[in-house]
Parts: C-alpha cells; sequence; structure tokens
C-alpha cells in the first residue's frame, strides 16, 4: 500500500519534472539567438582548391602536392600525363598545351592563359561521375572520368576575388563539402530537403545502367584510354531503382519543358516527362511550422515566367529551373498562398535588404550569367556580384543580427584533392568552398571544421529550435565553431 501510494505520486511529478525539462531546454538562451536573419548565398560548380587553393591557412594547394595521388586512367594505371583538354567530343582544345605534366595546374598562369574573368567550357559533373572521380577517397579519376579531359585540374589564384577578401576578414571553412555526390539539381534538392526525389515512373530512356558495383556500364565504342578521348557511359538522369539524380525539370513553370499546347499554362507537359511533384519535408516546411518567416529569392524568377526565352538562353539572364527546388514540391505549386509567400525574384531580394524587410531565413540563387557556371559564365562576373550583394547587407540596418552563409552548390567537375567524410548512398561529394560572414563570425579564420551541405539545415535547426529534418547526417559540424 505504502509503496503504490509513492507511485501514485511520484509519477506524476516525474512525467511534469521531465515535461518541464523538455520545455526548459527548447526555451533555453543560446548564444546563436543574437542572429537574428540567416542568409543563405548559393552560388554554382567550384572546388574548393578550384578558388581557395592559395588561401594562406587553409588545406590547399600545398598540402596537396605534399601527398599527391597522381591522376590514374580507366585501367587503374597512374596517367604519364593529363589528358588533353577535350572541346565538345573527342577534339583537343588547342588552346592549352597538348601534355600537361599530371598534377594541378593554375589556369590563370600566363601559359594557359583562362583568366578569372573568362569562361572555360563547362565539365561533366554528374552523380555516378562524381562517385568514380572521387574513388575511394583517392581522388585520383577526375581527368579519366571528365568529358573535358585535364581541364578537370586546373585551378586559380583567387586572391584577386572579392570574395577571397571578405574570407580573409571572416570566416572560411576549409572542410566543407557538396552533400550529395553529382550536379546542381541533386545538390539544390540536399539543401532544402536533405533527400534525393522519387521518380518511380521515370521511362527506361531516363535510367542509368550501372554494373553490380554501381557504376555506370561503358558504352561499345567508349575508349580504352582517357588519352583517346572521353569516356562513353550509358548514364541516365534517374538510378535503376527511380530516384532522381541527374537534373530533371520541374513540374512547375519556370521550366526546361514548356507547357502542353492547350494546357495549363503553369504546369509542364507530363508527356516530356517533368519530376512528379514531391512531397517530402523541406526546411521551408519546418520553419512555417515554428512560426519563422523565410524566403527563396532567384535572380530572373520573375523574367523567365513572362518570357520563356530566358531560359537556358547562355545570355542574359540565363535562368536555371533546376536551380530553384522548392519549385518541385507540391506545397509550393503554382496558385497556393505558399508560392506566393516564400518564392520571390532577385529585386524583391534587394528592395528587402535595403529596406530592413528581409524574413528571418533568406536564400538567395544569383541568375544563370552571375552564378560562376564554368561554361556560360566566368568566375570573376558573379563573385563580384555576391560581394556586392554582401555589402549591401552590411550597409542595411539588417546587418548588426545577420549571418551571411555564402557556398557553392558543387564541385562543376572541378577536382579537390580532400577525401569526403563518411556518408550514404547520397553523398557526401567533392569539397567545396564557404565563407560565414557575420559580426559574429570569427575574424580571420579558418574553419577546419567537417561539414556538408545539410550542415546548413542543422543550423537552421539549431539556431531557430525546429523539428529535424531525417537526411540531415549526424557527423558534420552546424557552423557553431566559426562563431564567437
Amino acid at each position: 500500500m505504502h509503496l503504490s501510494l509513492h507511485k501514485a505520486v511520484l509519477l506524476p511529478l516525474l512525467g511534469l519534472a521531465l515535461t518541464t525539462l523538455g520545455h526548459t531546454a527548447e526555451a533555453r538562451p543560446s548564444r546563436l539567438d543574437k542572429i537574428q536573419h540567416v542568409i543563405v548565398i548559393y552560388g554554382e560548380n567550384r572546388s574548393f582548391d578550384n578558388l581557395y587553393g592559395l588561401f594562406p591557412g587553409a588545406d590547399g594547394i600545398a598540402q596537396a602536392l605534399k601527398h599527391y595521388q597522381p591522376q590514374t586512367d580507366l585501367n587503374g594505371q597512374v596517367l604519364a600525363s593529363l589528358p588533353p583538354v577535350w572541346k565538345k567530343g573527342d577534339q583537343p582544345d588547342t588552346s592549352y598545351p597538348s601534355a600537361l605534366p599530371n598534377q594541378p595546374f593554375r589556369l590563370d598562369d600566363a601559359a594557359i592563359g583562362k583568366p578569372l574573368n573568362s569562361a572555360t567550357r563547362d565539365l561533366v559533373h554528374r552523380f555516378y561521375q562524381n562517385q568514380e572521380q572521387i574513388n575511394g577517397g583517392r581522388n585520383d579519376r577526375f581527368a579519366a572520368l571528365s568529358d573535358a579531359g585535364g581541364l578537370a585540374m586546373g585551378y586559380y589564384d583567387g586572391s584577386s576575388l572579392p570574395m577571397w577578401q571578405l574570407a580573409r576578414q571572416y570566416t572560411l571553412a576549409d572542410h566543407f563539402f557538396m552533400g550529395a555526390f553529382g550536379g546542381s539539381f541533386l545538390n539544390h534538392m540536399w539543401l532544402v530537403c536533405a533527400c534525393t526525389p522519387e521518380f518511380q515512373s521515370a521511362p527506361d530512356s531516363m535510367r542509368a545502367k550501372v554494373d553490380a558495383q554501381g557504376r555506370l556500364l561503358r558504352k561499345a565504342d567508349s575508349p580504352a584510354s582517357a588519352t583517346l578521348g572521353p569516356v562513353k557511359l550509358h548514364d541516365g538522369a534517374v538510378t535503376p531503382d527511380g530516384y532522381a539524380v541527374n537534373t530533371t525539370q520541374p513540374p512547375y513553370q519556370p521550366s526546361g519543358i514548356p507547357p502542353k499546347a492547350e494546357g495549363d499554362p503553369t504546369m509542364a507537359d507530363p508527356a516530356k516527362h517533368p519530376l512528379p511533384a514531391q512531397s517530402l519535408p523541406t526546411i521551408g516546411d519546418r520553419l512555417t511550422a515554428k512560426g519563422i518567416s523565410w524566403a527563396w529569392y532567384a535572380g530572373g524568377w520573375k523574367t523567365a515566367q513572362q518570357d520563356r526565352s530566358k531560359i537556358y538562353n547562355d545570355g542574359e539572364v540565363n535562368f536555371q529551373p533546376h536551380h530553384q527546388p522548392f519549385n518541385y514540391f507540391a506545397n509550393y505549386a503554382p496558385g497556393t498562398a505558399a508560392r506566393a509567400e516564400h518564392l520571390k525574384d532577385g529585386a524583391d531580394f534587394l528592395a528587402a535588404i535595403d529596406a530592413g524587410t528581409l524574413p528571418q531565413v533568406a536564400f538567395y540563387k544569383p541568375q544563370g550569367n552571375l552564378n560562376e557556371h564554368p561554361g556560360y559564365t566566368d568566375v570573376m562576373s558573379g563573385d563580384a556580384h555576391i560581394a556586392q550583394i554582401v555589402k549591401r547587407i552590411r550597409a542595411s540596418k539588417l546587418w548588426a543580427h545577420t549571418a551571411i552563409i555564402v557556398t557553392y552548390d558543387e564541385n562543376g567537375g572541378f577536382w579537390d584533392h580532400v577525401a569526403p567524410p563518411k556518408g550514404d548512398r547520397w553523398g557526401p561529394g567533392t569539397r567545396v568552398p564557404t565563407l560565414i560572414i557575420s559580426p559574429y563570425a570569427k575574424k580571420g579564420y579558418v574553419d577546419h571544421t567537417v561539414y556538408d551541405t545539410t550542415s546548413i539545415l542543422k543550423f537552421l535547426t539549431h539556431r531557430f529550435r525546429l523539428q529535424p529534418l531525417p537526411g540531415v547526417r549526424a557527423n558534420v559540424g552546424d557552423f557553431s565553431q566559426a562563431f564567437n
């Protein structure tokens, strides 16, 4: 009887104590609470070594050369020299030396003559190729698996870049890895949901063909050596088991797939196989559930909806629909209140900075001609554009309580010497540059903490006390180390 009485009294009290403890833990002030605004700026297609390999104090080219892993051919043998830099196809680009040494080389060196303000050709940057280039962490197949050959080993002296100067003032993370293997489409998905979208209805023509080790099968006419031409592969946008890993188009406009004739003008033609609308939870959903204001701002968003000629036009604007991750999710479909509230134009971003009315969390995606992507733009124009955005924020009344994270979606096919951390089927992939710019960021600091794209989600979850997204990786940091 005495024991039963104790149970009757103590168990409810214990439950109340645990409940109170939980609420106290959630409400406990954090040193990050002074950060009222988080702005994520997402550039394009540059590995860390490609832009910041010569940055003082960073794990860069000097460290790579101390323990250099020579590039190997398709058969695993060390290449005597790098493969030629290929034009589109198997013709060598004669503007590059014909037999570059088997090592990284400066693109902006006088002998190469490719300065930061000139565009190089694009390089393959896809899901399966990136894994084979990394080659278990040896990073020795970048040249052999690239359709651009030796160009994959190119890097710059980035010290003249405006963002380099900001990296010297604030924090540069030199062990930040792209969240997923491959290209922009999948890494934008990992930025907003830490997930890989499903496409179970994809036709066989869109599916990759892989061997028992999960590597792409070679085509019958693929060259035996990377020195004879780019490898030819049975690639696809979708895995054999129905996950979209390379560029697929959004189901909603603006999309690379036009509307069906006489169909709904806000939709992509379903007969052309856009990605089905996704329903997995996103960071936007988590922020909304917590009452945190947020928006995704995209350069050219309104223009692309009004004028399809500005989509993938390799010129002014050059809007990239596969860089707009929320446009793939049913919660942000055309006509929804959430779309109107959260998906906005780059001009809205600038106006909100100047007025001091940015939401608590803002993502900014520069339009194509200002995003630093090889092939259709150069490094300097995009870097200067991002630096101007940062300058504008620093001059605004938002600055005193803001953290800016500037990073790149993926490596663009460029080599990097640091092995990614252990992950899962989807990543992490190659290392990319990341800057943390804030009054609260450590000054003149190189942060060697291991991060990946999901670290941004982890930081937002920590700062705003959100329900975590399932795909966020446990073995990467949340940027706490970067702040005083």
